[in-house]
């Protein structure tokens, strides 16, 4: 790591590598212990863990310290937030799975969510999404069939970083959300029993001049993920 980083991000990035290993409410060292392990401040040790307690990875106890929180694939509802991201935050490893990647012609409700022509290509992908290998979400995906460039990318990562590098942003969306009972394909991917309570997101995202961008599908193993909503409340 280059000498320029600050002192407390070289702390946060050991604590994520130990976290990524520890269980639900293990303790972390006190800040004067860490401190002394890494010759700061307590100052410096202090700002480092308020970062791990702001991204989720901990949570304080008062009086009796600092301890890891319970992993989760936590997103805003109100906000358009890579999956990924969070996983890192976490301090976790995310990847994916591709189980397919194909370039079909769209059904019919495929064109019109996604305002094309009857029988217009879509790529189709479909992926497990996995932190540090253990599966969180199993995903199908559609985008128009002019981005099939895509099939041609490494969609075992970022889609849609690959699809920025196409020339089209993902900026916005809607979604709904419901719970399902796990099918069998679900229990298979994910490494859940069937009728196990899933979340279950349908979502649309457009790009920056309000074309639709991807359509998918993400059914989440409800114990591996919660979705975190922020909200206003209107005046009585």
């Amino acid at each position: 790591m280059p000498d320029f980083v600050p002192r407390y991000f070289r702390i946060e990035q050991a604590l994520r590598a130990r976290i990524a290993q520890s269980r639900p409410h293990d303790p972390l060292p006190s800040e004067p212990e860490l401190a002394r392990e890494f010759g700061v401040s307590r100052m410096t040790a202090r700002a480092a863990v308020t970062q791990l307690v702001n991204d989720g990875l901990v949570y304080r106890a008062p009086g009796r310290g600092t301890f890891v929180a319970v992993p989760a694939g936590p997103r805003r509802a109100d906000n358009l937030i890579r999956l990924s991201e969070e996983i890192r935050k976490q301090g976790r490893k995310p990847s994916a799975r591709v189980l397919l990647a194909e370039l079909r012609p769209s059904t019919g409700m495929e064109a019109t969510r996604l305002r094309l022509r009857d029988n217009d290509a879509v790529v189709a992908i479909h992926r497990v999404r996995l932190a540090d290998d253990e599966p969180i979400a199993f995903e199908r995906a559609m985008y128009p069939g002019t981005l099939a460039a895509l099939l041609d990318a490494d969609v075992s990562g970022s889609v849609h970083e690959a699809i920025v590098s196409l020339g089209r942003v993902p900026t916005r969306g809607t979604a709904t959300l419901t719970a399902q009972p796990a099918t069998e394909e679900d229990a298979q991917e994910l490494g859940v029993p069937v009728g196990s309570a899933l979340l279950v997101e349908e979502r649309l995202i457009l790009d920056e001049t309000g074309r639709p961008l991807e359509l998918s599908e993400s059914r989440y193993a409800g114990e591996r993920y919660r979705l975190d909503v922020a909200f206003g409340v209107e005046p009585l």
